[in-house]
């Protein structure tokens, strides 16, 4: 599975009803968006935004899910050993998640707005990629320092995130991304990582995951994690620069600094996208997790009865 092999496939759902829109590399760079861009610059396969519309709520503005998907991830120069690059070709189950529940939108024809953008590259070595300690300038006109080329994700959805608001003005924005191994040594591989400002938006979440059995846990994203972050010659570094620790809270961190005045959360699915056993909810291999999750969010809180 690869960037465009991704876009075909959801370009399928087209016969459910669901408008398909796909950017291309010449797109992105008109766009500017560099943060993306600067992830994929070592493969030799064209990234893609592919954007998802279902519409059947008249004239609300859009909820909208934005997912992460790095079709392989093999940490670029900072270089993942060869045990840990086994299963990144699962790097893409936020994207997947976003499809599925578009997918399932659509067969039930819920009467809701609905966004869906995800980005697609991968990460992978080359002369041309991006080196530990680049600047590098995101569609948002900020600056990133990139300490760590495997820490590519939140690279992805800052410029994914921020095209989105910019172009939808959607009512709520939530992401999901494999985003970090730290959320699988807090939470395990039993409930994903939560991550809002927004406390009626996590309340729902909270509510949707234990009705739906996509269990979620409340974490802080807090403005005092900030000066982690910190950057001597950019805006905003991708890891930690002092007080290593909260992976996944600093994570989620880095992803605020690109949200506006909109409501949004944060779900880290890194410990719960795969199963490595059979379950009684499902089998072994990829979870889904989160297709129920939001479908749930959907139909209890926004969807017009």
């Amino acid at each position: 599975m690869f960037s465009g092999m991704f876009a075909e496939r959801i370009k399928e759902l087209e016969d459910l009803g669901v408008e398909i829109e796909v950017l291309r590399q010449a797109d992105l760079e008109e766009l500017q968006m560099g943060a993306l861009l600067s992830v994929n610059q070592a493969s030799n396969r064209e990234p893609k935004v592919a954007i998802l519309k279902w519409k059947n709520g008249g004239d609300s503005s859009p909820l909208a899910f934005v997912g992460k998907g790095v079709t392989f991830d093999s940490g670029g120069l900072s270089l993942k050993p060869a045990g840990a690059m086994i299963g990144m070709k699962g790097d893409m189950a936020g994207a997947a998640t976003v499809a599925g529940l578009f997918k399932t939108l659509a067969l039930r024809k819920a009467k809701v707005n609905a966004i869906g953008v995800v980005g697609l590259v991968e990460n992978l070595v080359s002369s041309n990629a991006t080196k530990p300690g680049d600047v590098i300038t995101s569609y948002s006109g900020k600056t990133i320092e990139v300490l760590n080329t495997d820490a590519e994700g939140r690279l992805v959805l800052a410029d994914v995130l921020s095209y989105t608001q910019d172009r939808f003005k959607p009512q709520c924005i939530i992401d999901l991304a494999t985003l970090t191994g730290a959320i699988i040594i807090t939470l395990g591989h039993l409930r994903a990582g939560l991550f809002s400002n927004d406390e009626d938006l996590a309340s729902k979440l909270m509510q949707a995951g234990e009705y739906s059995k996509d269990l979620l846990w409340n974490l802080p994203v807090t403005d005092e994690y900030r000066p982690m972050m910190k950057s001597d010659i950019a805006d905003i570094a991708n890891i930690p620069t002092s007080d290593k620790g909260a992976g996944s809270v600093t994570a989620a961190v880095f992803l605020k600094e690109f949200i506006k005045d909109v409501k949004w959360a944060h779900l880290d699915i890194a410990g719960v996208a795969w199963r490595s056993a059979d379950t009684n909810i499902g089998g072994k291999g990829a979870s889904g997790f989160g297709v129920r999750l939001l479908d749930s969010l959907v139909s209890k809180f926004y969807e017009s009865k």
